[in-house]
């Protein structure tokens, strides 16, 4: 297992979860409650019988004869694998409300947790009327462990988990998925194999190549109890976003927008700027915008920007400003004609302020 778990403080509360087991004739236990920990269902030594083993000492021939009542027959051949059932569900509906909205062609909010550490003040913003919260990992000095604090305490709030990441790196987007982020922001896609990339480690098979290897996404409390089950059903309800911001990305914008799996494409307002050299509302600018509008648009996917334009045509997904941005405005809602009227003090720091 490659990645980091967080189960110490949770796992005198919750149960585990169903590793199918492939031996026949083994003891059937009782349906197994969800759990972050994936060894917690390992079978006592000496309770499991291998009948289909190979014996010992012997080359079996299982890479050219699959042995009796295997579906997948004939010399093992990956690219054609039929995949068992273990994974599949008849649940059809989203359990992910951000999901739902953006299929519906809703518009999608999210407002940034840019410094935060403190769960309580990511509740909150959690809390405030965002569709997720775009917890920044990409420029802040937050660690894993401090994210996943704050989505544990308050796993169901109004706004769904999220995060921008650094970059599209196995460690990164695994350590996302696990602590149970369901939007996920990959920033500075520049090509069709870095994109893919990020998608295979998000999804699990047969889409992606995500580890089954646990987190606080399978517990209970979080999303292990959701219907149809969290390992079943979070390839249908993850929402993946690439973000434009590069010439490169630009260059390869139509081929990236049209991967399985991505749910919207961004167009970075102030990296394509940073990357370009020209303004917002220049006509350079704007040409590269309507490249990536028309490469999402013509791979169906949705369209992503700040919040500022969410009146643009086709728009229909956005990042609010961060925490402290929120509380200025609103501090300057609640006081209205109160705002900034401080006394004057003629010495002391205060003065002249």
């Amino acid at each position: 297992m490659k990645r980091w778990l967080v189960t110490a403080a949770l796992s005198a509360a919750m149960g585990i979860v169903a590793i199918p087991s492939f031996a026949q004739n083994a003891p059937q236990a009782a349906p197994p409650k969800a759990s972050a920990d994936p060894y917690a269902n390992n079978a006592d030594p000496g309770k499991l019988k291998f009948p289909l083993a190979a014996p010992a000492g012997k080359d079996s021939g299982a890479i050219q004869t699959a042995p009796p009542g295997a579906v997948n027959t004939g010399p093992f051949n990956a690219a054609a694998w039929k995949y068992g059932p273990n994974f599949s569900t008849t649940q059809t509906k989203y359990w992910n409300p951000v999901k739902q909205k953006l299929m519906e062609g809703g518009k999608v909010t999210g407002g940034t947790l840019f410094s935060a550490t403190d769960p309580a003040t990511y509740c909150a913003m959690a809390n405030a009327g965002y569709d997720f919260i775009w917890t920044e990992m990409q420029h802040s000095s937050r660690d894993w462990d401090q994210l996943a604090r704050m989505w544990r305490t308050c796993p169901h709030a109004k706004a769904v988990p999220g995060v921008r990441l650094a970059y599209a790196d196995e460690r990164e987007i695994q350590h996302a998925v696990d602590a149970g982020a369901l939007v996920i922001v990959i920033p500075t896609v520049d090509t069709v194999e870095e994109a893919t990339l990020a998608r295979d480690f998000a999804f699990f098979p047969p889409l992606g190549k995500r580890s089954n290897g646990g987190g606080q996404a399978f517990d209970a409390n979080m999303w292990g109890s959701v219907p149809g089950g969290y390992r079943q059903t979070i390839n249908d309800n993850l929402v993946l976003i690439y973000m434009i911001e590069t010439l490169e990305g630009i260059k390869n914008v139509k081929e990236i927008a049209k991967i399985q799996g991505v749910t919207a494409i961004f167009a970075a307002s102030g990296d394509l700027g940073n990357f370009s050299g020209y303004a917002q509302g220049t006509p350079d600018y704007e040409r590269l915008i309507n490249v990536v509008h028309d490469a999402t648009i013509a791979a169906g996917k949705r369209l992503c920007g700040p919040f500022a334009w969410r009146d643009r045509p086709d728009f229909t997904c956005f990042q609010a400003g961060s925490e402290t941005a929120a509380i200025a405005r609103g501090a300057a809602a609640e006081l209205g004609t109160l705002t900034n009227t401080q006394g004057k003090v003629e010495i002391g720091p205060y003065a002249g302020k």
